[in-house]
């Protein structure tokens, strides 16, 4: 039933991610469509060593070699390449999935050569630019074809002349002359310069050189827009800086997504002074831009280093170039960084770690000898990877520059800017725009890659390069500004003037350091990393005006949680009498006041709201929403927290708001007390060796876990003899009590017997002595039967299983007629197996786990409420689905282990939807009591015996080779669409008889008494209630064994009111009449030959009549089948 969801995305692109290597064919597929170019141009490789292949009538066949040369010895460079192999890859397998990798980002010759066709063609219809008279810079009226220029301008008075001419040179800039341009999103730069008599030294400015530079590529798309070799055009800006605008460029026809052409318009080399543009300096005036004067003028970095950029990209490519040169596999090196850079999206977008910055740290690490010449791409990406993880350039910044002491210090960049990485002139922070936060998230990042890299149970290469890593499955918590231009009144409330002129009104990124430095002062320990998302460069056609700075993706911030302190509801601030006392009530405002403490201690604290877990774990969204209204202005309604949205499908109770947590634990500590008890009976014929709970709501995994209940005994009959309750037939269906599991395995002894049926009568009798024995000391309500125990405690029913350790070897055990032992394994001994020894092991397991993450239970429990709200619940069991989300956290690369039931959950339907359930086993390694060679050992296991396997394949410590859990996985395939769209059949229910119609994920608001009334919860006594009736579920069997041959029947088991059946691919054949063949089918007659086809009326009927009290009524879809 599921292979739908399995299969739905098979695919990784890389932007979602374009590369799919696989492991066994190490085959890759390019999924963008430019693949279909390629393939024309690409042969195949060669083998470089011994003589070519010989082609013979079109065919490659290799040549037959001479015994010297077949057993010639190996070359140094294969030497070389199998120590490699063995010394930094897990396998050989890595090596040509890094290979492969490379080659699929790498430009085929076909691609250069269009590249290189269409930047001959642009660059000739660039010379022949026409001259223009000069005019004053706000003069616009000379560009026509409705061409708009490509900037705000505010202010809108500008000094100086400006005319069109045409560049003094074109030169290509960038990754592709330096060989590390790579697939997808495939982009060229071209830069134009500006001839110096269109520019005046002093344009520096006031902005009038961004002005005339962008003015000058608003000439040059008017006089590209007439060109038939010039396909579409529209303008963007590098890394979203608005001084810094760029006209992108597309081929005509078929190849126009191909690629794209950047123009960057640049003044000539040497126009300007470097030092002019110190980060100290200013250089907007701020009577120019207020128009109030002022007597001190406050430095502008960001400005400075805007225009700096403009000035060194041929410097830059001059110096990669030289660097490249004497490092052969740098720019394989690169195009890997590059990959790891864009899986993690921080290689796109304001204040990103691009792709040049990658290239200038691989430089920098060949300059200060820290990676050697010689190194292979894998050696340079995991060196570069370990310089990230372990320097921190907001402390201590980085410098390429070996020239003049005149050029800024390391102090003087670190007082300007949050992160600094100088370049070769020593003039330009090439971080200049980046957030400390967006560092600290690249370091994070490079330092949880290395911590899984050497894993040989993980697979690196898969985690490292193939894995995307969105925000919404990265961050436990995500929330988002969205009315962007309230971020107007945060500078004025943050006087953040100087700022703003620096960032040439750009309020948004003005804004941004200083919200995520307040969140993280405010935040502090509750959180491990705060992330934002990278403002995407805006594109907008070259006939429309520049978009405002608000015309933009809401801003998006992630937290990464502490588990330890996230849920704290008290924010303990320092003593009344402490310096810093002042400076937490600054921070915290009204929500501060003095408290004592159970130590004697006196200081300022602030208490936020919860009482719950589910309500604990929201915590810093009222923290976040308290200090932005506070301090920045921004009201609650502009925040849109993520973080608890998935929660009010599992909430428990009316009353308080919980999810589960509280009631779980409520469970445990009455099975803690029941397993104690049971351990001190005295009495019993042999001792009780273990109490192990086998039930989901003891590892805290029960979609809603079982609460205590308080039976009203007048809603029941009562049984005559027994005076046991039942339903009574004329009131809705009774509430459900499920019965919580508890496996009691007696000790070994000579005296039990070795027959099968003798065996269940011994358990018969400990059933019922230990009902006695629980009666007597303890007072609990007891109904002994021959397969369980059932105590009534606490308003819970404990149902007890008397297990003995050989019972499953006896069920296997058979005597053939000869008088031959036979042991032969069976579906009975499996079944036995599972339920006293399988799941008792999983439920202590995971009961642990959830000790470790505390969020644990809660992702389960979302994970099997949306299966079951999407029918899959008989596919896929409980047990199943905790072992599922268990691989979530144990083996959570490239992640960290989820922090919160949201970003589980969402990981859970990308595990199910990516994974590559054919071709590997998914290993769960519970206690990490697997090795590598496990690891291994299971690999080769699934391989040898994939077509006998279930679709689903999970491997755990004591599962290694078959697969217990998943064996009930369908293979039927079943298109995951919105829920009953493709059914033939709904069997609607009366919600009066559901009795767990409350559980809905869309509960009506009528309700109904189901035997239960408020109050205190009695501990012992009473009647013991009707225990595990749930009439659907005995509706659903019958339906399924009458009826299974030709129909699927799919059903929510959380107060679902519709069955949905869909008939099975060959329900329909016609059939060869046989009379024992009858049953729900009709005799169709064709010329001399008698068929029998599927009765659907009578099987209509059927339903009706099976389930008379229950089904309120039965809807065909007769559109899918005939009647």
């Amino acid at each position: 039933m599921l292979v739908s969801l399995l299969a739905r995305s098979r695919t990784t692109t890389y932007s979602d991610m374009c590369v799919n290597v696989t492991h066994d064919s190490h085959v890759s597929k390019m999924e963008q469509s430019e693949s279909s170019h390629d393939e024309e141009d690409e042969g195949p490789t060669r083998a470089k060593r011994g003589k070519p292949e010989v082609v013979h009538n079109g065919l490659l066949r290799p040549v037959k070699l001479s015994r010297g040369d077949l057993y010639k010895p190996p070359t140094a460079d294969e030497l070389n390449q199998l120590k490699e192999a063995e010394s930094l890859f897990h396998c050989s397998l890595l090596k040509m999935q890094m290979e492969e990798l490379l080659k699929e980002v790498s430009l085929s010759e076909r691609r250069k050569q269009l590249i290189d066709s269409f930047v001959q063609s642009v660059t000739e219809q660039l010379q022949t630019v026409p001259q223009t008279s000069d005019m004053e810079l706000s003069d616009l009226s000379w560009l026509s074809g409705g061409v708009k220029v490509p900037f705000v301008l505010v202010p809108k008075a500008a000094k100086g002349k400006f005319h069109m001419a045409p560049p003094i040179s074109v030169t290509i800039i960038g990754s592709y002359p330096l060989g590390t341009c790579t697939k997808p999103g495939i982009s060229v730069d071209l830069a134009v310069a500006i001839p110096a008599d269109v520019l005046h030294p002093k344009d520096a400015l006031n902005q009038r050189y961004p002005r005339k530079r962008a003015i000058y590529l608003a000439g040059l798309a008017q006089h590209l827009a007439a060109s038939p070799a010039i396909g579409a055009m529209r303008y963007s800006c590098l890394h979203g800086n608005r001084l810094r605008p760029i006209l992108l460029l597309s081929p005509p026809g078929k190849d126009s997504s191909s690629f794209i052409l950047r123009l960057h318009a640049c003044p000539p080399p040497g126009f300007f002074k470097p030092s002019r543009f110190h980060p100290q300096r200013n250089n907007i005036r701020t009577d120019w831009y207020t128009g109030l004067g002022s007597s001190h003028e406050p430095p502008t970095p960001h400005y400075n280093s805007s225009v700096l950029g403009d000035m060194l990209p041929r410097a830059h490519l001059q110096f990669l170039t030289t660097v490249s040169s004497q490092c052969a596999a740098f720019a394989e090196g690169v195009a890997l960084l590059k990959v790891w850079l864009r899986q993690r999206e921080l290689d796109q977008g304001v204040g990103c770690f691009s792709g040049f910055l990658g290239s200038m740290l691989l430089a920098y690490l060949l300059s200060c000898h820290r990676v050697s010449n010689t190194m292979t791409a894998y050696q340079l990406l995991r060196n570069s990877l370990h310089f990230l993880a372990f320097n921190d350039l907001t402390e201590n910044g980085i410098t390429l520059a070996k020239g003049p002491d005149s050029t800024p210090s390391l102090a003087e960049f670190h007082t300007a800017f949050q992160v600094v990485f100088v370049d070769p002139s020593g003039h330009l922070n090439m971080c200049a725009d980046m957030t400390a936060c967006t560092y600290k998230q690249v370091q994070h990042e490079a330092s949880l890659s290395l911590q899984f890299w050497d894993d040989p149970t993980v697979d690196g290469f898969h985690a490292l390069l193939m894995t995307p890593k969105p925000m919404i499955r990265t961050s436990d918590h995500v929330f988002q500004l969205c009315e962007l231009v309230k971020l107007q009144c945060c500078c004025k409330k943050l006087n953040l003037l100087s700022e703003l002129m620096d960032h040439s009104g750009n309020y948004v990124l003005t804004a941004l350091p200083f919200i995520l430095s307040l969140l993280q002062r405010g935040l502090g320990q509750r959180v491990r990393l705060l992330t934002h998302s990278l403002t995407p460069d805006p594109e907008w056609p070259v006939e429309s005006d520049a978009p405002k700075h608000n015309a933009q993706p809401p801003l998006s911030f992630g937290l990464l949680l502490n588990p330890e302190q996230t849920a704290s509801v008290l924010e303990r601030g320092p003593p009344a009498d402490s310096p810093k006392a002042e400076e937490f009530r600054q921070l915290w405002g009204s929500r501060s006041e003095l408290r004592r403490f159970q130590d004697g201690d006196i200081t300022e604290a602030v208490v936020w709201e919860g009482e719950t877990t589910c309500q604990k774990r929201l915590v810093p969204r009222q923290l976040i929403t308290h200090l932005l209204q506070l301090h920045a202005d921004i009201p609650e309604s502009c925040v849109r927290y993520i973080g608890g949205m998935l929660d009010d499908v599992i909430k428990v109770g009316r009353e308080v708001c919980s999810t589960g947590e509280e009631e779980s634990l409520k469970v445990v500590q009455s099975y803690d007390d029941l397993s104690r008890k049971l351990w001190t009976l005295e009495g019993l014929p042999l001792s009780i060796t273990s109490v192990q709970g086998a039930h989901p709501a003891l590892r805290y995994t029960q979609v809603f876990p079982p609460v205590p209940l308080k039976l009203d005994y007048s809603f029941f009959d009562r049984e005559k003899l027994s005076r046991s309750l039942v339903p009574h037939e004329v009131k809705p269906c009774p509430v459900y009590i499920t019965p919580i599991q508890v496996i009691c395995h007696m000790e070994g002894s000579g005296k039990w017997p070795h027959d099968r049926v003798a065996i269940r009568h011994i358990k018969a009798a400990f059933h019922i002595s230990l009902g006695e024995l629980l009666t007597q000391h303890h007072h609990y309500t007891c109904q002994p039967s021959p397969t369980h125990l059932d105590v009534w405690k606490d308003g819970l029913v404990f149902r007890i299983q008397v297990a003995y350790h050989r019972e499953p070897q006896v069920l296997r055990e058979s005597v053939s007629p000869e008088g031959l032992l036979i042991v032969r394994d069976n579906a009975e001994a499996q079944a036995l197996e599972m339920a006293t020894m399988q799941r008792p092991l999983l439920t202590s397991t995971l009961h642990g786990l959830q000790q470790l993450h505390p969020c644990f239970g809660a992702v389960c429990r979302l994970a099997k409420r949306w299966l079951g709200a999407q029918l899959f619940s008989d596919d896929i069991t409980e047990d199943t689905a905790d072992l599922l989300v268990a691989s979530l956290f144990l083996q959570p690369a490239p992640f960290t282990p989820p922090g919160s039931p949201q970003v589980g959950f969402l990981r859970f339907l990308h595990l199910l939807s990516s994974f590559d359930w054919r071709n590997n086993p998914l290993v769960v390694n519970l206690n990490s009591q697997l090795t590598a060679a496990d690891y291994t050992e299971i690999k080769n296991d699934f391989i040898a015996s994939r077509e006998s396997l279930p679709v689903m394949f999970m491997a755990t410590p004591s599962d290694k080779k078959v697969s217990i859990w998943t064996s009930r996985v369908s293979h039927s395939h079943v298109v995951m669409r919105p829920p009953l769209d493709p059914y033939d059949v709904l069997i609607h229910l009366s919600p009066k008889q559901v009795p767990l119609l409350s559980q809905a994920v869309d509960p009506p608001h009528a309700t109904f008494s189901r035997g239960i009334l408020a109050g205190r919860v009695a501990n012992t006594g009473g009647a013991l209630p009707v225990i595990d009736f749930n009439p659907v579920t005995h509706y659903l069997a019958e339906l399924r064994d009458a009826f299974g041959d030709l129909a699927l029947f799919f059903y929510d088991p959380y107060g679902g009111t519709v069955i949905a059946v869909l008939w099975k691919p060959k329900a329909f054949t016609p059939l060869p009449f046989k009379t024992s063949q009858m049953v729900a089918r009709r005799v169709e007659v064709s010329g001399e030959e008698a068929h029998t086809v599927p009765n659907v009326e009578a099987i209509l009927e059927d339903f009706r009549v099976m389930g008379q009290g229950l089904v309120k009524s039965v809807e065909p879809r007769t559109d899918r089948w005939v009647v």
